[in-house]
């Protein structure tokens, strides 16, 4: 684990703007009429909309999505009683969680007061703000009071995340642990160490899941919980045992299948664990310091099946795992609660993922390469963007089914797309591609199938029906890769182009290259010779027809694909140059940026074919392309030989399509600030336009400004680069690209084979 100094944690709370988070406006405020309508008079409607139906808070207002996170301080992240004020920064990190894992808005809010009676009149009278509670390090047994009063008195959601986020993970983890080793809950001897709140309902809560009563000792500070000890609260006296033969940790834990700690560190000994039954279960929650230590752990028995609170160590059980999934879906259908229906729900969903294939994205951030379901993986990890589609929908569907949803989800397919959507996973841009793909698979070649990330694009993209993959490589040598990356390579063709068997093939190949090319100085056996480079052996499979689509450069120069691209799949014909353009996703919209690969300098003939291509790609994504031509000067503010080119050009790119939204030469902000533009420059072809496209003077400032724009936004998803002009489709890849970036290509790829054989089935028919 990171070791985190104070000096660290100060500075990082106090740097720039204190804290942690911040409120910021979703509607537009910057003229007169936006401040009418945010304020007065217009924000009068809506609130006279409420007032005749408080249900239309949810229409008009944040309610929806709002979260309030309330603590009295009187049990912070084990610190203890520290003071509602103090606890201040935790509550705000808890939103920070909300906000990224669940797109969901939160006020935290710190309440001095610890009379349950008095806390609770405080909660309910702030309560009509949220769309749900979230109650947070309030100490036992007042929790209890607390929770049971707040859920009978709202008509919204509230959960104390430390009882229940703990039992619900724990619950999933148990649950898929036993599976892993085959056995019956119903059987096994349970202990649990620690008899508050988190203790209470994560026992509780096995016991939903099929756990016997009759099966489980718990353990507070004096040792078992016996039926015959005074001054037991009501809690502790629903799992007081009336055995009398056990009553210190050592006893219990002897032959017991299965350890849950939430005390404190080092009390449990490699001893003890040497006494429990075949295959323990071990989970040690106390943080920072576990109950033992996973090292001491599996040195007294290697068999065990362990889980701490700690992120360096296998089967974190972490409470961000459920906490934002379940408010997220409970929000969602506007739940008047979050009931045991809705728990379960979520214990069932977060196990069945932990099942299922670990996405690239997790794999990359611990690590490794094959996390799969077993020992050292029973529990999803905190990063898996899946969470929020699986266990949000399941205490969506949970709260409908149970009858406290006020809102029904008709589409749950279209509900999981818009999750994925609200923490840009993805945007409608891509999950269009990957429908219109997959309704319409295409043979696509990967040209570099010995390494891993095309390797896994391509059995990722198989596995989404997006295409036919076709790796091109020693098969020897993605066999073995595929084994060590655990890809299931069944039903996905290899072709080593090296080998004897292919020989037919590479003279055929050479054969049609040098007809083609014969005027250019080519003879077969240069042709042949080159028959042996992935690049030109798989451009010509597309070629000739035995692909659809063809993609590389991941590792490879894209000055050399680009050179091969022209001489086996040449340009089209109404074109004399062919590019690149990158797809910008953000919140603010769209934007395609051209050229970004191919034209290091255009000059204006260059530059107009690079504005016909994009124009003609964005139509392509059903989009209608508004195109500013982009300078360091503003319409002749410069005469300058680089203004001059692109300003020609735009005046070819007007005469030519006159019906064209286009315009320039024009300075980066004012295309992208139609306010301004409007202002200083009101006779331009975009005025009242928001501009789209925009076509750069040459390559360095293209590349650079999507670049620039992918470093400094996380959020910002890039498509790309996507080849405009080429006879075929052949795709390059940038270098350093993810598999979702390689998959998206894969995506366009088979879209843009698809439409071509449209096409020519059309010419063919006229």
């Amino acid at each position: 684990m990171v070791k985190i100094s104070k000096e660290a944690a100060l500075n990082y709370h106090e740097a720039g703007r204190p804290g942690k988070i911040e409120v910021k406006p979703t509607k537009a405020y910057r003229t007169q009429t936006d401040l009418s309508l945010a304020y007065s008079p217009g924000v009068a409607y809506p609130c006279l909309e409420i007032q005749q139906d408080p249900e239309a808070a949810y229409r008009y207002t944040d309610k929806g999505n709002l979260v309030a996170v309330i603590s009295n301080g009187t049990a912070v992240l084990g610190l203890g009683d520290i003071g509602a004020m103090s606890g201040k920064p935790v509550m705000e990190g808890k939103g920070l969680l909300f906000k990224i894992y669940g797109g969901i808005d939160v006020f935290d809010i710190e309440v001095a007061e610890k009379d349950p009676e008095k806390f609770c009149e405080a909660v309910e009278k702030i309560a009509p703000t949220f769309g749900g509670i979230n109650l947070e390090d309030i100490k036992a047994p007042e929790c209890f009071y607390i929770e049971e009063r707040l859920k009978r008195t709202l008509d919204i959601p509230v959960m104390h995340d430390d009882q229940h986020g703990t039992a619900i993970i724990s619950a999933a983890g148990l649950k898929n642990a036993l599976e892993v080793i085959g056995k019956d809950i119903k059987k096994v001897k349970i202990v649990v160490n620690g008899a508050g709140a988190a203790a209470i309902s994560c026992t509780k809560l096995y016991m939903a899941i099929g756990a016997q009563k009759e099966n489980i000792l718990m353990l507070d500070s004096k040792g078992v919980i016996t039926s015959d000890r005074e001054n037991l609260n009501e809690q502790k006296k629903f799992f007081a045992t009336d055995r009398r033969d056990v009553h210190t940790l050592e006893e219990a834990v002897n032959g017991a299948d299965v350890f849950v700690g939430l005390s404190k560190g080092n009390v449990l000994s490699q001893d003890m664990v040497k006494s429990m039954a075949k295959d323990p279960i071990i989970f040690a929650l106390a943080n920072p310091v576990p109950e033992i230590s996973y090292e001491d752990a599996m040195e007294a028995r290697p068999d065990t099946l362990m889980s701490t609170g700690r992120t360096d160590y296998p089967n974190q059980i972490n409470n961000v795992i459920g906490f934002p999934y379940i408010f997220r879906g409970a929000l969602d259908v506007h739940a008047t609660a979050i009931n045991e229906e809705m728990k379960l729900a979520a214990v069932h969903a977060i196990a069945d993922l932990a099942k299922q294939p670990v996405p690239d994205v997790v794999n990359d951030v611990y690590k490794v390469n094959n996390l799969t379901f077993g020992r050292q993986y029973f529990i999803p990890k905190p990063v898996d963007p899946r969470l929020i589609t699986e266990v949000s929908a399941a205490v969506a569907k949970a709260a409908i089914e149970s009858g406290v949803a006020r809102k029904t989800i008709e589409d749950w397919d279209e509900y999981k797309r818009s999750l994925s959507v609200l923490l840009g996973q993805e945007t409608k841009l891509t999950q269009k591609l990957y429908a219109t793909a997959s309704a319409h698979p295409q043979r696509v070649v990967f040209a570099e199938a010995v390494h891993p990330t095309m390797l896994k694009a391509a059995v990722q993209a198989k596995a989404e029906g997006i295409c036919h993959p076709i790796l091109l490589g020693n098969d020897e040598v993605i066999a073995k890769l595929a084994k060590q990356l655990d890809l299931n390579l069944d039903g996905i063709e290899i072709i080593n182009l090296r080998h004897p068997d292919e020989q037919e093939r590479r003279e055929r190949y050479a054969r049609i290259l040098t007809e083609k090319r014969q005027r250019d100085g080519y003879t077969f056996q240069e042709a042949n010779d080159k028959m042996f480079e992935r690049n030109y052996f798989g451009m010509m499979m597309v070629e000739t027809g035995e692909a659809d689509a063809f993609l590389t450069g991941l590792y490879t120069k894209y000055s050399n694909t680009i050179k091969v691209a022209k001489e086996v799949i040449g340009i089209r014909p109404e074109y004399k140059h062919f590019g690149s353009m990158h797809i910008i996703n953000s919140q603010k919209g769209t934007l395609y940026i051209a050229d970004t690969m191919v034209n290091e300098n255009p000059d204006t003939d260059a530059l107009v074919d690079i504005a016909r291509l994009a124009a003609t790609s964005v139509r392509f994504f059903n989009e209608k392309p508004v195109i500013s031509m982009i300078s360091h000067s503003n319409f002749g503010s410069s005469t300058s030989d680089g203004a001059q080119k692109v300003r020609k050009a735009t005046e070819i790119m007007q005469q030519q399509y006159p019906e064209l939204a286009i315009d320039g030469e024009m300075q980066l902000g004012f295309a992208l600030d139609r306010e301004l533009r409007d202002e200083q420059y009101p006779f331009s072809r975009l005025n009242g336009k928001d501009v789209n496209t925009l076509v750069f003077p040459n390559l360095s400032s293209a590349r650079s400004s999507y670049k620039m724009l992918q470093m400094l936004d996380a959020d910002v998803e890039i498509i790309g680069p996507i080849q405009m002009g080429l006879n075929k489709p052949i795709h390059f890849i940038d270098f350093g690209a993810s598999v979702r970036d390689v998959v998206n290509i894969v995506a366009v790829a088979t879209i843009d084979a698809y439409v071509d054989k449209v096409k020519k089935r059309i010419n063919a028919a006229k």
